[in-house]
């Protein structure tokens, strides 16, 4: 069946529609229903390595630690915590401007605080691994098994979704 040009495919205007039929106020609620899953994802792993993190100091192994190795625990300990403000951070805010009509402005600030959080686990998860490696197997391969998983981790979270919406996203 030929299009009119005219029918709700394409708006009235003549030319084919892409995205979504939805109003800023819809759009704003499937945004942040979005990201909130995606936050429920990161928040999940990153309490349960914090909770881990916290009960290291608490055993016998930790008083053995040379000086460095509980400093690298240290900042990773103040990482964890503060990956955890961030990925708490977009509840929170949501909670705090419910009810004032700021649903576009509170996805906006929730995704960034989302994406720092992901960035400071980035951050703690190298930490982590290096703290780790360096009490396991201490030897000059660690920080070459670190900067794989880091440049590992950096291809997964923002190398292909930034190549992806290069890519892709040119192509109308």
């Amino acid at each position: 069946m030929a299009s009119s040009g005219t029918g709700p495919e394409t708006g009235g205007t003549g030319r084919q529609r892409h995205g979504r039929d939805e109003s800023p106020e819809e759009r704003a609620d499937r945004r942040w229903n979005d990201l909130i899953q995606e936050v429920r994802v990161a928040q999940t792993g990153v309490q349960i390595l914090f909770g881990f993190l916290m009960t290291v100091a608490f055993t016998p192994v930790f008083a053995r630690l040379g000086h460095t190795e509980k400093t690298i625990y240290v900042v990773t300990v103040v990482l964890g915590a503060a990956t955890t403000g961030a990925l708490v951070g977009p509840v929170s805010f949501h909670r705090l401007v419910t009810g004032h009509r700021l649903k576009p402005q509170t996805v906006l600030w929730a995704s960034r605080l989302t994406l720092m959080g992901v960035v400071l686990l980035l951050a703690t998860m190298v930490s982590v691994l290096l703290l780790v490696l360096r009490v396991a197997l201490r030897g000059p391969a660690v920080p070459w098994v670190v900067a794989g998983v880091a440049a590992w981790f950096l291809g997964c979270w923002f190398g292909l979704p930034l190549w992806t919406r290069h890519h892709y996203g040119r192509r109308k």
